[in-house]
Protein backbone atom coordinates (compact mmCIF):
# COMPACT_ATOMS: atom_id res chain seq x y z
CA UNK A 1 0.00 0.00 0.00
CA UNK A 2 1.14 3.48 -1.11
CA UNK A 3 1.72 6.09 1.74
CA UNK A 4 -1.27 7.99 2.18
CA UNK A 5 -3.67 5.35 0.40
CA UNK A 6 -5.72 4.51 4.06
CA UNK A 7 -6.22 8.42 3.83
CA UNK A 8 -7.64 8.23 0.58
CA UNK A 9 -9.92 5.60 1.43
CA UNK A 10 -10.61 7.17 4.91
CA UNK A 11 -11.94 10.31 2.90
CA UNK A 12 -13.87 8.63 -0.04
CA UNK A 13 -15.86 6.36 2.30
CA UNK A 14 -16.55 9.25 4.04
CA UNK A 15 -17.62 11.37 0.35
CA UNK A 16 -19.39 8.10 -0.14
CA UNK A 17 -21.74 8.18 3.15
CA UNK A 18 -22.16 11.89 3.13
CA UNK A 19 -23.75 11.54 -0.49
CA UNK A 20 -25.92 8.65 0.40
CA UNK A 21 -27.15 10.67 3.35
CA UNK A 22 -27.95 13.33 1.27
CA UNK A 23 -29.89 11.41 -1.31
CA UNK A 24 -31.49 9.00 0.78
CA UNK A 25 -31.85 10.81 4.14
CA UNK A 26 -33.03 9.89 6.62
CA UNK A 27 -31.31 7.00 6.77
CA UNK A 28 -30.07 4.69 9.40
CA UNK A 29 -26.09 3.85 10.48
CA UNK A 30 -26.71 0.24 9.99
CA UNK A 31 -28.60 1.21 6.44
CA UNK A 32 -25.46 3.34 5.33
CA UNK A 33 -22.84 0.55 5.95
CA UNK A 34 -25.46 -2.30 4.17
CA UNK A 35 -26.05 -0.38 1.18
CA UNK A 36 -22.22 1.05 0.39
CA UNK A 37 -20.73 -2.77 1.73
CA UNK A 38 -18.84 -0.48 4.62
CA UNK A 39 -17.69 -1.65 7.99
CA UNK A 40 -20.25 -0.44 10.71
CA UNK A 41 -17.11 0.65 12.56
CA UNK A 42 -16.39 2.80 9.37
CA UNK A 43 -19.63 4.00 9.38
CA UNK A 44 -20.05 5.11 12.53
CA UNK A 45 -16.59 6.92 12.99
CA UNK A 46 -17.35 8.90 9.52
CA UNK A 47 -20.35 10.31 10.61
CA UNK A 48 -19.18 10.57 14.16
CA UNK A 49 -16.94 13.24 12.17
CA UNK A 50 -19.26 14.22 9.95
CA UNK A 51 -22.29 15.34 13.16
CA UNK A 52 -19.70 17.39 14.72
CA UNK A 53 -18.65 19.31 11.70
CA UNK A 54 -21.94 20.14 11.04
CA UNK A 55 -22.58 18.31 8.00
CA UNK A 56 -24.92 16.03 9.16
CA UNK A 57 -27.49 15.59 12.38
CA UNK A 58 -29.52 12.80 13.79
CA UNK A 59 -33.47 13.55 14.10
CA UNK A 60 -34.54 10.83 16.24
CA UNK A 61 -35.25 7.16 15.52
CA UNK A 62 -37.01 5.03 12.98
CA UNK A 63 -39.00 2.09 12.68
CA UNK A 64 -37.31 -1.57 14.01
CA UNK A 65 -38.54 -4.88 13.43
CA UNK A 66 -37.32 -6.09 16.66
CA UNK A 67 -34.58 -4.61 19.08
CA UNK A 68 -33.45 -1.15 19.36
CA UNK A 69 -35.15 1.33 17.03
CA UNK A 70 -31.90 2.88 14.59
CA UNK A 71 -31.32 6.80 15.07
CA UNK A 72 -32.15 8.39 11.60
CA UNK A 73 -29.76 10.79 10.20
CA UNK A 74 -30.07 13.87 7.47
CA UNK A 75 -28.09 15.64 5.29
CA UNK A 76 -27.88 19.61 7.07
CA UNK A 77 -27.14 21.76 4.12
CA UNK A 78 -27.78 25.03 5.74
CA UNK A 79 -25.21 24.50 8.63
CA UNK A 80 -22.24 25.63 5.77
CA UNK A 81 -22.25 27.65 2.72
CA UNK A 82 -20.17 28.69 -0.68
CA UNK A 83 -19.71 31.41 -2.81
CA UNK A 84 -20.58 31.55 -6.32
CA UNK A 85 -18.84 33.58 -9.09
CA UNK A 86 -20.25 33.44 -12.68
CA UNK A 87 -17.85 35.86 -15.11
CA UNK A 88 -19.54 36.15 -17.91
CA UNK A 89 -18.51 38.74 -21.16
CA UNK A 90 -21.15 41.22 -20.16
CA UNK A 91 -22.12 40.35 -16.67
CA UNK A 92 -20.85 39.27 -13.30
CA UNK A 93 -23.26 37.57 -10.95
CA UNK A 94 -22.07 36.50 -7.15
CA UNK A 95 -24.35 34.29 -5.27
CA UNK A 96 -24.04 32.70 -1.39
CA UNK A 97 -25.47 29.03 -1.69
CA UNK A 98 -26.17 26.20 0.68
CA UNK A 99 -24.49 22.92 0.32
CA UNK A 100 -27.80 22.06 -1.81
CA UNK A 101 -26.94 25.06 -4.33
CA UNK A 102 -29.77 27.07 -3.72
CA UNK A 103 -29.22 30.62 -3.62
CA UNK A 104 -29.63 32.33 0.09
CA UNK A 105 -28.47 36.00 -2.15
CA UNK A 106 -27.19 37.08 -4.89
CA UNK A 107 -25.68 40.57 -6.37
CA UNK A 108 -24.99 40.73 -10.17
CA UNK A 109 -22.48 43.58 -12.05
CA UNK A 110 -21.65 45.34 -15.23
CA UNK A 111 -18.43 44.24 -16.59
CA UNK A 112 -18.61 47.54 -18.73
CA UNK A 113 -15.30 48.11 -20.52
CA UNK A 114 -13.29 46.47 -17.84
CA UNK A 115 -11.00 43.85 -18.89
CA UNK A 116 -8.09 41.72 -17.89
CA UNK A 117 -7.27 41.83 -14.13
CA UNK A 118 -9.84 44.60 -13.44
CA UNK A 119 -12.83 42.08 -14.39
CA UNK A 120 -11.03 40.20 -11.31
CA UNK A 121 -10.87 42.81 -9.30
CA UNK A 122 -14.58 43.51 -9.68
CA UNK A 123 -15.55 40.58 -8.57
CA UNK A 124 -13.56 40.28 -5.57
CA UNK A 125 -15.51 43.97 -4.77
CA UNK A 126 -18.33 42.25 -4.89
CA UNK A 127 -17.45 38.94 -2.86
CA UNK A 128 -15.85 41.70 -0.52
CA UNK A 129 -19.32 42.80 0.39
CA UNK A 130 -20.21 39.38 1.50
CA UNK A 131 -17.81 38.41 3.87
CA UNK A 132 -18.31 41.68 4.66
CA UNK A 133 -21.76 41.38 5.68
CA UNK A 134 -21.46 37.52 6.57
CA UNK A 135 -18.65 38.22 9.18
CA UNK A 136 -17.33 35.31 10.10
CA UNK A 137 -16.46 32.42 7.29
CA UNK A 138 -15.66 29.43 9.44
CA UNK A 139 -18.66 28.16 7.94
CA UNK A 140 -17.76 28.97 4.56
CA UNK A 141 -16.23 25.80 2.45
CA UNK A 142 -15.13 27.13 -0.69
CA UNK A 143 -15.31 29.28 -3.38
CA UNK A 144 -15.98 28.94 -6.76
CA UNK A 145 -15.42 31.37 -9.96
CA UNK A 146 -16.61 30.51 -13.17
CA UNK A 147 -15.52 32.12 -16.86
CA UNK A 148 -15.83 31.64 -20.53
CA UNK A 149 -12.53 30.88 -22.54
CA UNK A 150 -9.29 28.51 -21.41
CA UNK A 151 -8.58 27.56 -18.04
CA UNK A 152 -5.70 25.44 -16.42
CA UNK A 153 -8.15 23.69 -13.49
CA UNK A 154 -5.28 22.58 -11.59
CA UNK A 155 -3.67 26.05 -11.42
CA UNK A 156 -6.91 27.79 -11.30
CA UNK A 157 -5.24 29.84 -13.89
CA UNK A 158 -7.40 31.52 -16.99
CA UNK A 159 -5.05 30.84 -19.80
CA UNK A 160 -7.53 32.86 -22.71
CA UNK A 161 -10.95 34.94 -22.69
CA UNK A 162 -10.10 36.90 -26.45
CA UNK A 163 -13.31 39.12 -24.90
CA UNK A 164 -12.86 39.89 -21.45
CA UNK A 165 -8.28 40.15 -22.21
CA UNK A 166 -8.46 37.01 -19.76
CA UNK A 167 -4.36 35.93 -20.72
CA UNK A 168 -2.76 34.14 -17.66
CA UNK A 169 -4.39 35.74 -14.91
CA UNK A 170 -4.11 33.80 -11.77
CA UNK A 171 -7.41 34.08 -10.24
CA UNK A 172 -7.31 31.04 -7.72
CA UNK A 173 -4.40 32.53 -6.23
CA UNK A 174 -6.31 35.83 -6.48
CA UNK A 175 -8.96 35.01 -4.77
CA UNK A 176 -7.29 32.41 -1.73
CA UNK A 177 -4.66 35.23 -0.78
CA UNK A 178 -7.62 37.24 -0.02
CA UNK A 179 -9.54 35.40 1.94
CA UNK A 180 -7.46 32.36 2.74
CA UNK A 181 -10.73 29.95 1.57
CA UNK A 182 -9.91 27.27 -0.89
CA UNK A 183 -10.88 27.90 -4.12
CA UNK A 184 -11.92 26.26 -7.77
CA UNK A 185 -11.46 28.11 -10.75
CA UNK A 186 -13.39 26.54 -14.01
CA UNK A 187 -14.79 26.98 -17.15
CA UNK A 188 -18.64 27.99 -17.72
CA UNK A 189 -19.75 25.44 -19.89
CA UNK A 190 -17.91 22.23 -18.15
CA UNK A 191 -19.60 23.94 -14.95
CA UNK A 192 -22.90 23.84 -16.74
CA UNK A 193 -22.73 20.21 -17.81
CA UNK A 194 -22.14 19.25 -14.47
CA UNK A 195 -25.01 21.23 -12.97
CA UNK A 196 -27.05 19.39 -15.44
CA UNK A 197 -26.21 16.08 -14.77
CA UNK A 198 -25.96 16.64 -10.91
CA UNK A 199 -28.60 19.26 -10.18
CA UNK A 200 -30.87 19.66 -13.64
CA UNK A 201 -32.81 17.29 -15.87
CA UNK A 202 -30.28 15.12 -16.92
CA UNK A 203 -28.98 13.51 -14.47
CA UNK A 204 -29.48 10.12 -15.67
CA UNK A 205 -27.08 10.99 -18.65
CA UNK A 206 -23.54 9.96 -18.28
CA UNK A 207 -22.56 11.28 -21.77
CA UNK A 208 -23.92 15.01 -22.12
CA UNK A 209 -22.89 17.71 -23.50
CA UNK A 210 -23.76 21.49 -23.15
CA UNK A 211 -24.31 24.13 -25.15
CA UNK A 212 -24.01 27.74 -24.81
CA UNK A 213 -25.69 29.65 -27.32
CA UNK A 214 -25.82 33.28 -25.80
CA UNK A 215 -23.29 36.72 -26.00
CA UNK A 216 -20.67 33.38 -26.41
CA UNK A 217 -20.78 30.45 -27.69
CA UNK A 218 -19.10 27.19 -25.78
CA UNK A 219 -19.63 23.42 -25.08
CA UNK A 220 -19.23 21.20 -21.88
CA UNK A 221 -18.50 17.86 -22.75
CA UNK A 222 -18.86 14.32 -20.21
CA UNK A 223 -17.95 11.49 -21.69
CA UNK A 224 -18.49 8.82 -19.36
CA UNK A 225 -19.12 10.84 -16.69
CA UNK A 226 -15.94 12.64 -16.75
CA UNK A 227 -15.43 16.25 -17.62
CA UNK A 228 -13.53 16.38 -21.04
CA UNK A 229 -10.94 19.14 -20.67
CA UNK A 230 -8.14 18.43 -23.23
CA UNK A 231 -4.49 19.24 -22.47
CA UNK A 232 -4.54 22.90 -21.56
CA UNK A 233 -8.04 23.08 -19.93
CA UNK A 234 -9.45 24.21 -23.81
CA UNK A 235 -11.60 21.59 -25.10
CA UNK A 236 -15.19 22.68 -25.88
CA UNK A 237 -14.52 25.95 -27.30
CA UNK A 238 -16.81 25.23 -29.48
CA UNK A 239 -17.37 28.84 -30.63
CA UNK A 240 -14.18 28.95 -32.51
CA UNK A 241 -14.76 26.47 -35.09
CA UNK A 242 -15.04 27.24 -38.20
CA UNK A 243 -18.24 27.27 -39.87
CA UNK A 244 -17.67 30.01 -42.98
CA UNK A 245 -14.88 30.28 -44.32
CA UNK A 246 -16.03 33.48 -46.05
CA UNK A 247 -16.90 35.03 -43.13
CA UNK A 248 -15.60 37.96 -40.63
CA UNK A 249 -12.40 37.70 -38.95
CA UNK A 250 -13.11 36.73 -34.95
CA UNK A 251 -11.19 38.29 -31.97
CA UNK A 252 -9.11 34.72 -31.54
CA UNK A 253 -7.16 35.60 -35.07
CA UNK A 254 -9.35 32.54 -36.89
CA UNK A 255 -11.88 33.31 -40.27
CA UNK A 256 -15.89 32.73 -39.54
CA UNK A 257 -16.13 31.17 -36.42
CA UNK A 258 -19.45 29.54 -35.29
CA UNK A 259 -19.70 32.33 -32.37
CA UNK A 260 -19.88 34.86 -35.04
CA UNK A 261 -23.03 33.40 -37.11
CA UNK A 262 -24.83 31.96 -33.80
CA UNK A 263 -23.91 34.21 -31.05
CA UNK A 264 -26.23 36.95 -29.55
CA UNK A 265 -23.96 39.70 -31.07
CA UNK A 266 -24.04 38.10 -34.36
CA UNK A 267 -27.30 38.48 -34.44
CA UNK A 268 -27.73 41.53 -33.06
CA UNK A 269 -25.62 42.87 -35.78
CA UNK A 270 -27.53 41.05 -38.51
CA UNK A 271 -31.06 42.41 -37.57
CA UNK A 272 -29.33 46.29 -37.32
CA UNK A 273 -28.06 45.68 -40.54
CA UNK A 274 -30.79 44.50 -42.42
CA UNK A 275 -33.33 47.19 -40.76
CA UNK A 276 -30.68 49.65 -41.52
CA UNK A 277 -31.15 48.50 -45.16
CA UNK A 278 -34.63 49.40 -44.97
CA UNK A 279 -35.72 45.92 -44.70
CA UNK A 280 -39.32 45.19 -42.82
CA UNK A 281 -40.28 43.78 -39.83
CA UNK A 282 -42.19 44.20 -36.80
CA UNK A 283 -39.19 45.09 -34.37
CA UNK A 284 -39.70 48.32 -35.09
CA UNK A 285 -42.89 48.26 -33.01
CA UNK A 286 -41.86 45.89 -30.64
CA UNK A 287 -39.43 48.33 -29.64
CA UNK A 288 -41.31 51.69 -30.18
CA UNK A 289 -38.77 52.80 -32.88
CA UNK A 290 -35.98 52.59 -30.22
CA UNK A 291 -33.32 49.92 -31.34
CA UNK A 292 -31.42 49.98 -28.25
CA UNK A 293 -34.40 47.97 -26.75
CA UNK A 294 -33.46 45.25 -28.99
CA UNK A 295 -32.20 41.86 -27.13
CA UNK A 296 -32.80 38.19 -26.92
CA UNK A 297 -36.40 38.79 -25.71
CA UNK A 298 -37.09 41.11 -28.43
CA UNK A 299 -35.92 38.43 -31.19
CA UNK A 300 -37.74 35.43 -29.54
CA UNK A 301 -41.01 37.67 -29.72
CA UNK A 302 -40.60 38.78 -33.05
CA UNK A 303 -39.87 35.19 -34.36
CA UNK A 304 -42.74 33.44 -32.20
CA UNK A 305 -45.08 36.01 -34.20
CA UNK A 306 -43.36 34.97 -37.52
CA UNK A 307 -41.93 38.28 -38.33
CA UNK A 308 -40.10 37.12 -41.56
CA UNK A 309 -36.73 38.79 -40.53
CA UNK A 310 -36.60 36.78 -37.48
CA UNK A 311 -37.55 33.82 -39.50
CA UNK A 312 -34.84 34.44 -42.04
CA UNK A 313 -32.19 34.69 -38.77
CA UNK A 314 -33.16 31.52 -37.62
CA UNK A 315 -33.14 29.48 -40.48
CA UNK A 316 -29.30 30.59 -40.75
CA UNK A 317 -28.08 29.99 -36.91
CA UNK A 318 -30.11 26.82 -37.46
CA UNK A 319 -27.70 25.75 -40.42
CA UNK A 320 -24.88 26.61 -38.85
CA UNK A 321 -25.45 25.56 -35.15
CA UNK A 322 -27.05 21.85 -36.91
CA UNK A 323 -23.60 21.67 -38.79
CA UNK A 324 -21.79 21.85 -35.56
CA UNK A 325 -23.61 19.45 -33.12
CA UNK A 326 -23.98 17.17 -36.10
CA UNK A 327 -20.04 17.34 -35.67
CA UNK A 328 -20.56 16.72 -31.73
CA UNK A 329 -23.14 14.02 -32.15
CA UNK A 330 -20.84 12.28 -34.72
CA UNK A 331 -17.70 12.87 -32.49
CA UNK A 332 -18.75 12.03 -29.11
CA UNK A 333 -22.17 10.13 -29.14
CA UNK A 334 -23.59 11.73 -26.24
CA UNK A 335 -26.90 10.34 -25.23
CA UNK A 336 -28.32 14.35 -24.61
CA UNK A 337 -27.10 17.83 -25.87
CA UNK A 338 -29.08 20.48 -23.28
CA UNK A 339 -28.85 24.11 -25.41
CA UNK A 340 -28.74 27.39 -23.42
CA UNK A 341 -27.96 30.39 -23.38
CA UNK A 342 -29.94 33.88 -24.23
CA UNK A 343 -30.37 33.21 -28.25
CA UNK A 344 -31.38 29.50 -27.48
CA UNK A 345 -33.34 29.12 -23.69
CA UNK A 346 -36.96 29.39 -24.49
CA UNK A 347 -36.71 29.03 -28.25
CA UNK A 348 -38.38 25.98 -29.59
CA UNK A 349 -38.55 27.41 -33.40
CA UNK A 350 -34.35 27.29 -33.47
CA UNK A 351 -34.67 24.10 -31.17
CA UNK A 352 -36.83 22.30 -34.02
CA UNK A 353 -35.17 23.31 -36.78
CA UNK A 354 -31.88 22.05 -35.29
CA UNK A 355 -32.85 19.02 -34.42
CA UNK A 356 -34.64 18.48 -38.29
CA UNK A 357 -30.58 19.60 -39.41
CA UNK A 358 -29.68 16.24 -36.95
CA UNK A 359 -31.79 14.19 -38.20
CA UNK A 360 -31.19 14.90 -41.43
CA UNK A 361 -27.49 14.27 -41.17
CA UNK A 362 -26.23 12.90 -38.13
CA UNK A 363 -25.26 8.91 -38.24
CA UNK A 364 -28.59 7.07 -38.04
CA UNK A 365 -27.53 4.85 -35.17
CA UNK A 366 -25.88 7.75 -33.13
CA UNK A 367 -28.96 10.10 -33.71
CA UNK A 368 -31.62 7.86 -33.04
CA UNK A 369 -31.68 7.61 -28.74
CA UNK A 370 -30.56 11.41 -28.69
CA UNK A 371 -32.44 13.83 -26.22
CA UNK A 372 -32.28 17.44 -27.46
CA UNK A 373 -33.52 19.63 -25.21
CA UNK A 374 -33.27 22.93 -23.03
CA UNK A 375 -31.41 23.50 -20.00
CA UNK A 376 -33.00 22.92 -17.34
CA UNK A 377 -31.56 25.23 -14.88
CA UNK A 378 -32.97 28.80 -15.12
CA UNK A 379 -32.34 32.44 -14.82
CA UNK A 380 -29.44 30.56 -12.14
CA UNK A 381 -27.77 27.88 -13.93
CA UNK A 382 -24.42 29.73 -14.13
CA UNK A 383 -24.41 29.92 -10.02
CA UNK A 384 -25.65 26.42 -9.57
CA UNK A 385 -22.98 25.70 -12.00
CA UNK A 386 -19.81 27.47 -9.92
CA UNK A 387 -21.86 25.39 -6.38
CA UNK A 388 -21.68 22.26 -8.60
CA UNK A 389 -18.28 22.71 -9.02
CA UNK A 390 -17.51 22.77 -5.10
CA UNK A 391 -19.65 20.40 -4.19
CA UNK A 392 -18.51 17.68 -6.60
CA UNK A 393 -15.29 18.12 -4.31
CA UNK A 394 -17.12 17.79 -1.28
CA UNK A 395 -19.44 14.52 -2.18
CA UNK A 396 -16.83 13.31 -5.02
CA UNK A 397 -19.32 13.09 -7.24
CA UNK A 398 -17.23 10.87 -10.44
CA UNK A 399 -16.49 13.73 -12.27
CA UNK A 400 -13.65 15.71 -12.89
Amino acid sequence: MRKGDWKLIQELNRSIILNKIRLDGPISRIELAKGNRISPSTVAAAVQELIREGYVTEIGRGESSGGRKPILLQFAPDNHFLFAASISNTVIEVAQMNLEASILRKESASVGTRQGEAVIELMLGMIDRFTDETGSLDRCIGIAVTTPGVVNVEQGVVYYNSKLRLNDVPVKQMVESRYGIKTWVENDTNSLVLAERRFGSYSSFANLIYLMVGNGVGAGILVNDMILRGNLGGAGEFGHTSVNRSGIRCECGNVGCLENSVSWPAVHSRMMAAMASGRPTMIHDLTDGDFSRIEPAVYKDALSKQDRLAMDITEEIAEHLGAGIVNLVNLFNPGAIVIGGNVAQDNPILLEKVEEHISRYAMRILKDDLVVGQSSLGDDGKLIGAAAIVLQDLFQFSLT
